[in-house]
């Protein structure tokens, strides 16, 4: 009986292992369209790029700190594959844009908030950072991006004290 539970154990890991390896050895450029997608499985979302091109993402959801653009050409060979949510990328992002690109640009938010006094509806992503921020988008009723800025992530508050303690 142990064995069949070490046997189990083991069989579990490589699989999770091979999940796994294929984010530590991410695809390289030129390679198939086909083949990447085996090897990440289904995207979050597909969005066509100029040129007849396409971007595949990998969104790690509301928690997660990362989503994964993989760019192909017309020929659907893999031009860039990269994480998008960080400052570089952030820096990127301009007033003016619609928030259907801003979603081409940085995948889902990790939450969608109303600020009423602004008129404006923000998207929040996380992302992998030393400061624990959010990185806040503004759009506003037209769906058009207004403003961006950073915020302390919630999730990572401490409390230092003691109930009652200031």
């Amino acid at each position: 009986m142990t064995r069949r539970w070490l046997s189990l154990a083991l069989a579990g890991l490589f699989t999770l292992g091979g999940c796994a390896s294929a984010w530590l050895h991410p695809p390289q450029a030129g390679e198939p369209l086909a083949d990447v997608r085996q090897r990440l499985g289904t995207p979050t979302a597909e969005h066509p790029l100029p040129e007849g091109g396409r971007r595949l993402e990998f969104a790690t959801g509301p928690f997660g700190k990362h989503t994964w653009m993989a760019d192909f050409d017309a020929a659907g060979k893999l031009v860039k594959f990269e994480d998008v949510l960080n400052e570089a990328q952030f820096g990127r992002i301009e007033a003016g844009i619609t928030r259907e690109q801003l979603r081409v640009q940085l995948g889902p938010p990790a939450r969608i908030w109303a600020v009423r006094y602004h008129d404006q509806t923000v998207w929040s992503y996380r992302y992998d950072n030393l400061a624990c921020m959010l990185f806040h988008v503004g759009i506003t009723p037209q769906g058009i991006v207004e403003d961006t800025s950073y915020g302390p992530d919630p999730l990572c508050e401490r409390r230092f004290f003691g109930p009652g303690d200031t």
